[in-house]
């Protein structure tokens, strides 16, 4: 039986891979958990199941809920994440949004853990470490991110010397039909408004953007080793083939599925094995498959994400750290869906890249590039 540990269980990702787990408790055992401020939905989560050890981030709510579920033991704050990362399962899942799952990702990856990985900030700020860190370690980077897992899937059993480029589709957003002109107006609500997937809102807010795509161009150079050229996007509405993988003999191969994010848990989960779900995709039920190139002038965060990438250093990281802070602003109301961009090219204009950046300067321009820019 694969003992799991989450972090980030009462996010989108989170809840349902505690559903994942609860269908097949013959399989997997959860170990651990780290929640944020949501403890309504924590409350609800540990009437379900019950983790040995559970972390949060207000030590109040630790004391409130240790005399509430007197047989899990509870911790808090940046301590509690540690022990999340230092507990004794088989592979941790980082479901947490932005940089705060960087540092305790790398410390279960140091303590020989699994990593089943949802949180794309890890890689973007810090992929040379990570993966360095996991090779070091002989620990598996396991994709959970719909797009890496079909990747992923369609690389089991082939050579890395034989492809030639990853194809990354895109279903375009809440505002995929809309020009550049119609964005000015756009609102909050509309941006919400996600026409194939249930996502949490700060992801959904990037999907809009775009960013949400860069933020996967960057994490798939880490975890599949390739050049930026190698990786390419591609609008296709329908959300039913995940990505491809075109080889030098110019086969592709694709992984299609319904929209829905347990599959890709699962996988990550149980691999290398697969395990039965429901829900299956009804081929005979698909009309039409649509494709359609990549606008990098109607996108711009996308093009941003690019030029990050070829510049390097600590580029990833600024650019990241940047995007948190503008859509953070934009889902409080203060900022224009289109200042989210002009504020993440501007922090990208005025920053001076350092080259090969430790973990110490990442988590120093994270912060500064989040809490500095008003």
């Amino acid at each position: 039986m694969k003992r799991i540990s989450i972090m980030g269980a009462t996010g989108s990702i989170g809840t349902q891979a505690i559903d994942v787990l609860k269908d097949n408790r013959d399989q997997f055992k959860l170990v651990s958990l780290s929640a944020g401020r949501n403890m309504d939905k924590l409350r609800e989560i540990l009437k379900t199941v019950e983790p040995e050890m559970v972390s949060v981030m207000d030590d109040g709510d630790r004391k409130a809920l240790a005399s509430e579920f007197p047989a899990i033991t509870f911790v808090s704050g940046e301590s509690g994440l540690d022990a999340i990362a230092a507990d004794d399962s088989d592979m941790l899942l980082t479901a947490v949004m932005g940089s705060v799952g960087l540092a305790p990702t790398l410390k279960a990856i140091e303590n020989g853990k699994d990593i089943a990985l949802a949180n794309k900030e890890t890689l973007v700020a810090a992929g040379g470490l990570v993966m360095n860190a996991a090779k070091k370690n002989n620990v598996n980077i396991i994709p959970v991110d719909s797009e890496h897992s079909a990747i992923f899937q369609c690389l089991r059993g082939e050579r890395h010397s034989e492809i030639k480029q990853l194809i990354i589709t895109a279903s375009g957003g809440s505002f995929r039909d809309l020009s550049r002109a119609e964005l000015d107006n756009v609102t909050l609500a509309d941006a919400l408004n996600h026409p194939n997937w249930a996502m949490g809102r700060k992801i959904t807010i990037d999907s809009a953007t775009m960013m949400n795509k860069g933020l996967e161009v960057i994490e798939a150079k880490w975890l599949f080793d390739l050049e930026t050229d190698q990786i390419t996007t591609l609008l296709h509405k329908e959300s039913t083939i995940h990505s491809m993988v075109e080889f030098v003999d110019n086969s592709i191969i694709a992984q299609l599925g319904n929209s829905d994010m347990k599959l890709p848990i699962q996988f990550a989960f149980s691999h290398p094995d697969r395990l039965p779900m429901d829900n299956p995709l009804d081929i005979n039920a698909l009309s039409q498959l649509n494709f359609k190139p990549m606008d990098f002038e109607r996108f711009k965060m996308l093009e941003l994400a690019y030029e990050a990438l070829k510049i390097g250093g600590t580029m990833p990281a600024v650019m990241n750290a940047a995007n948190e802070y503008a859509v953070d602003r934009f889902l409080k109301g203060e900022i224009s869906f289109l200042d989210i961009e002009k504020i993440v090219e501007l922090r990208m204009e005025e920053h001076e890249v350092i080259g090969e950046p430790d973990l110490e300067t990442i988590l120093h321009y994270d912060k500064l590039f989040k809490s500095n820019m008003r």
